[in-house]
């Protein structure tokens, strides 16, 4: 029971990443909240979880500065406290070059992956700095470190979430508090059991043959699952990660050995 007592808010925490983190948080004796902007999905992630009042779901999207504010404040005013805050939310926008891309997308790319783990760690933090203690968690990624064509403003935030991190974990180390990016790679998630086979047969490709394309440039062949990000997840917020703050762990296979 690493984090008995702990509390912790994950934006994203109905599938995926998020989910997983939950889960393994749960399991190590928080109490929880997750957020996702669909509230059937966010009910029904609560009673598949079946945790009791360890849970708690609030609906919201994260790009609206108001909303993430909110759930850091309804996290406190729900179980009394924060003490973990996971940025998770986050995704691409339509792939274009720079010179084709929409300030629409370019927009709403950096108010999803940037602004918003901005937004909250904030407001975490004018809870955690009084009491000392806290870990702020962010879901970056392997293109935080390493570039990808046609995808600019993904690029740019996971850099920039990246360079948020460092910067938070200097400001606030010597209060008890530390701030980590967790960099996936190829990550098995339900989206991509959904959604990858017919990526796979628009490319003229079978599923396993894609996912075995995808895991080609990593040192284990093969790709992660979501879980193998949650175990991270969880040393980094339990005391034994007390001494690992300012760190971009990659949890990509090794395709970025640094």
């Amino acid at each position: 029971m690493e984090l008995e007592g702990k509390i912790a808010a994950i934006t994203g925490g109905t599938r995926g990443i998020g989910r997983a983190i939950a889960e393994a948080f749960v399991a190590e004796g928080a109490k929880v909240v997750v957020n996702g902007r669909s509230p059937d999905k966010g009910a029904a992630a609560v009673s598949e979880m079946d945790a009791g009042d360890a849970v708690h779901f609030i609906a919201g999207d994260v790009t609206d500065q108001s909303f993430c504010e909110g759930l850091v404040d309804q996290t406190v005013e729900h179980f009394g406290r924060i003490d973990i805050m996971v940025n998770n939310a986050g995704g691409g926008g339509d792939t274009a070059a720079v010179v084709d891309m929409e300030d629409e997308s370019w927009n709403r790319v950096m108010d999803w992956n940037l602004n918003h783990p901005f937004w909250c760690t904030r407001r975490a933090l004018k809870h955690m700095i009084p009491q000392q203690s806290g870990r702020i968690i962010n879901i970056s990624s392997m293109y935080g470190k390493l570039a990808l064509p046609s995808n600019a403003h993904y690029v740019t935030t996971k850099h920039g979430l990246n360079g948020l991190t460092k910067a938070v974990a200097l400001e606030v180390g010597d209060l008890g508090i530390t701030c980590n990016a967790l960099c996936p790679g190829g990550i098995m998630t339900d989206v991509m059991n959904e959604q990858g086979p017919q990526a796979a047969a628009a490319m003229g490709m079978e599923f396993q043959d894609l996912l075995d394309h995808m895991a080609q440039p990593s040192a284990i062949k093969r790709l992660n699952d979501v879980e193998d990000v949650a175990l991270v997840a969880v040393l980094i917020a339990s005391d034994a990660g007390a001494g690992i703050t300012g760190s971009m762990i990659s949890i990509d296979g090794g395709v970025s050995p640094y």
